[in-house]
């Protein structure tokens, strides 16, 4: 079944109430997990690190960072919060020092982001706790990539990958749906779609394409403050994103047989066409094809499908407008 990973990430802009409420709201969606990042801005950043898009108060991209942490304590009551309502918690560390964080309060498994999968040391770090990685692989070219995979596989960890693009929105020409298949070719391990497209078609496509973990972004508006808004999914959109994955994922498992028909032996005879004549005519009258009507139901008269062989044949009876063309009718 298809793990489908809604992400508050910084959305709750350094607000814990406002992050519970994100928690409660995405309960009813039907979603699997909630993530969220794990900021220690000392551990991560500096104030030289410049704002990927300048959008808030705050002096210097690690000031922004300082003010989106929270306590260990806080981080236990959010992943209590999320098991209460049904929900796996789950975090993108940006330090080590946020993985002893994440580890002591007891996480499942680990989404690592793009901007940490040739963050050898990071990776190291996950390896050694033992936990299932979900690497995100938006900013990576395939010899990064390469390289990763090698590392992780000779670690043996396990691991699966996203497809993703780091474009807040995503437009659809850079989507890279193809890369699904190209990942799951490439490193044979399974592979998701990670989605700032803001369309829940996009992520719809990915799962018909092979995608078996699906992650969004999501907000209670696209108009809500923040770096990732633009590119979310709004709450209200979830359920329907959820409904639809999980549709498809029955009609994926039952395909059908196109070489049989027989289900719609009743059906066809209801909506299938016989030939009729569309004009009164005379004994003796030889037909053309424009004198040829189909009608329902099938059976009453030649299938419709046959009208060829009766072009240039002769009449033998007369024939009132309407009426159904038979073999009988035919010299």
């Amino acid at each position: 079944m298809t793990t489908i990973i809604a992400e508050i990430a910084q959305a709750h802009n350094g607000s814990f109430s406002k992050t519970l409420d994100y928690i409660d709201a995405l309960a009813g969606t039907g979603i699997d997990v909630i993530k969220f990042q794990t900021h220690i801005a000392e551990a991560e950043s500096s104030v030289h690190e410049p704002f990927r898009v300048k959008f808030s108060d705050d002096a210097t991209r690690y000031d922004y960072w300082k003010r989106m942490e929270f306590t260990k304590a806080q981080w236990a009551q959010l992943k209590s919060h999320c098991e209460e309502k049904g929900m796996e918690f789950m975090s993108s560390p940006f330090s080590n020092v946020a993985i002893d964080l994440l580890e002591d309060i007891g996480v499942v498994r680990y989404k690592v982001g793009s901007g940490e999968v040739n963050n050898f040391l990071l990776l190291e770090k996950l390896v050694q706790t033992g936990k299932p990685l979900i690497i995100s692989s938006g900013m990576s070219s395939y010899t990064e990539l390469d390289a990763t995979v090698s590392f992780l596989k000779s670690k043996g960890a396990q691991f699966s990958i996203l497809q993703c693009t780091t474009s807040y929105p995503t437009a659809p020409e850079q989507f890279g749906l193809n890369v699904i298949k190209e990942l799951k070719e490439r490193y044979g391990v399974p592979v998701g779609f990670s989605d700032h497209s803001a369309d829940i078609g996009t992520a719809i496509a990915a799962v018909a394409l092979g995608a078996e973990i699906i992650e969004f972004h999501a907000v209670f508006s696209r108009s809500d403050f923040g770096p990732d808004a633009k590119s979310s999914l709004e709450i209200a959109e979830v359920p329907q994103l959820v409904q639809s994955i999980r549709n498809l994922e029955v009609a994926k498992k039952h395909p059908i047989d196109k070489s049989s028909n027989e289900q719609f032996t009743d059906l066809k005879r209801i909506f299938e066409k016989s030939l009729a004549v569309n004009a009164s005519l005379k004994k003796g009258h030889r037909l053309t094809f424009e004198d040829l009507e189909a009608k329902k139901p099938k059976g009453f008269g030649i299938d419709a499908s046959r009208f060829e062989e009766v072009l240039g044949k002769t009449l033998r009876n007369d024939l009132k407008q309407w009426d159904f063309l038979n073999s009988e009718d035919l010299e």
